[in-house]
């Protein structure tokens, strides 16, 4: 009786690991399409906004310079219209910034390193926030998920070094090493408290939604996420496997590759 207790019992919970790890693959996939259609949204939605929103603001710029030629004996109207075109001036530079966060021109025309690289400027200029930055640039792309990937986790970790690190300097990496490349993140701020440090090694709701979020796309491309943190502040390295594509020099950022390398 109990042999045949004993055996009910390990077939149930064979048959719950089984349900489990199919539960687990689907909600995977599931999260997988969702980056994936969210990607798109924020691609389609920079467009509009640049195609739509921005033209018209061109469209009102081109009429107030028709007003202001109107106003010149009327200096209170003119002074009006004058300030109406920089309004114009201010809304037209802030929706252009707010698509190129969205998705930045250069990730889809020219590539990761070239968008890494304005994106790291102007968040320089926003947080003001010291940034070195040392990105290896070939002319060789890179496939486009898994430049879209990396841009997302170079984006999602800048944010939260602008918003938790209390850093005034960071530093990027970015470098093809052997058959994956590797992009790191690292701040020098007041570091993260060992006990947070342990939860965002788990997996529970705790670990936030955007750092699962970055899991996810290295989970996708058969990548990893890894965080180190002490009191001299916090790295994030994402290491993403190329499956073909000759083979780079060691892991080494050398003088030449600098910030200009689009230029």
């Amino acid at each position: 009786m109990w042999i045949a207790k004993h055996l009910k019992l390990s077939h149930a919970y064979s048959e719950l690991e089984i349900l489990t790890a199919e539960r687990t693959a689907e909600l995977q996939k599931l999260t997988h399409r969702l980056l994936r259609v969210q990607d798109e949204e924020r691609r389609k939605l920079a467009r509009d906004l640049h195609d739509t929103t921005g033209q018209t603001l061109a469209a009102l710029k081109i009429s107030v310079a028709q007003l202001q030629d109107t106003c010149k004996e009327v200096p209170a109207a003119l002074a009006i219209v004058s300030e109406v075109e920089q309004l114009a001036d201010q809304a037209i530079g802030e929706i252009r910034t707010m698509s190129y966060l969205l998705h930045p021109p250069l990730l889809d025309e020219v590539g990761f390193a070239c968008a890494a690289e304005w994106y790291i400027e102007g968040f320089a200029k926003r947080s003001g926030i010291n940034v070195r930055a040392e990105i290896a640039n070939s002319r060789e792309r890179l496939p486009r998920n898994v430049e879209i990937a990396l841009f997302r986790v170079l984006q999602e970790s800048l944010t939260n070094v602008h918003r938790h690190s209390g850093a005034s300097d960071a530093s990027i990496h970015f470098q093809r090493v052997g058959d994956a490349v590797i992009l790191e993140i690292r701040d020098f701020g007041k570091g993260i408290p060992e006990e947070r440090l342990r939860l965002l090694h788990g997996v529970t709701a705790e670990t936030g939604v955007g750092l699962a979020g970055m899991r996810e796309r290295m989970r996708e491309l058969n990548g990893r996420l890894e965080i180190e943190s002490d009191g001299c502040g916090t790295s994030m390295r994402a290491t993403v496997p190329l499956s073909t594509g000759p083979r780079s020099v060691p892991l080494t950022f050398p003088e030449e590759v600098s910030q200009s390398a689009c230029a």
